[in-house]
């Protein structure tokens, strides 16, 4: 013989306030999570870092140079448009010491492109596929924070030492940028990291 509906109704409520503490808690923790994969506006921001000098260098002459994942551009140069550039890539290639004689922000600069380049394909599989673990985007950006701003900080001990306004002139704009990135669009997942699993 069937129960009524009512009956039915409060036997489910009993059921899910019978569920133990923990229980609870990890449905609202996975309730309070963010998203499974980026959205489109944190794939446009983890992408647009790509583009964001990772220092500048003020100028002997007024013209900053801008320290980017690519290379050096240089403000008032002698280019077509008042911009001169020499990629990165050349640098390493005209350079006649080995890469393990360096100075190691010198070294840490591939670091920073590489972690800038996978967070950028991590978070790209997220809204394009659907595959992504936001906790490795998350991650790889604080990272590529970490490398821009060791790249930035040797650039102002060689070239801000004896400058007017010492090595501080130097702004780590990189590493600024993508740190408040990873904060803002993945600090859930990052904190979920510290936080480690829920009990």
């Amino acid at each position: 013989m069937e129960r009524p509906d009512g009956v039915r109704e409060s036997e489910r409520e009993a059921d899910a306030d019978s569920r133990t503490l923990p229980e609870r808690e990890s449905d609202s923790f996975a309730e309070s999570r963010s998203p499974s994969t980026s959205g489109r506006v944190e794939w446009l921001l983890v992408v647009g870092l790509l583009a964001v000098p990772m220092a500048v260098v003020p100028g002997g002459s007024g013209d900053p140079t801008l320290v980017s994942l690519w290379g050096f551009a240089t403000l008032g140069g002698d280019g077509v448009v008042g911009v001169g550039g020499y990629p990165v890539w050349a640098y390493f290639l005209d350079q006649p010491r080995p890469f393990a004689t360096l100075p190691p922000s010198i070294r840490a600069w591939p670091l920073a492109v590489g972690f800038h380049l996978i967070a950028a394909a991590s978070a790209t599989a997220g809204v394009a596929l659907g595959r992504e673990d936001r906790r490795v985007t998350g991650g790889l950006l604080a990272l590529a924070a970490a490398a821009s701003l060791w790249v930035a900080v040797g650039l102002g001990v060689r070239f801000g030492v004896g400058a007017t306004v010492g090595w501080l002139a130097v702004l780590p704009a990189g590493a600024v940028v993508t740190l408040v990135v990873a904060l803002a669009g993945y600090g859930r997942d990052l904190y979920g990291i510290a936080a480690g699993p829920p009990r």
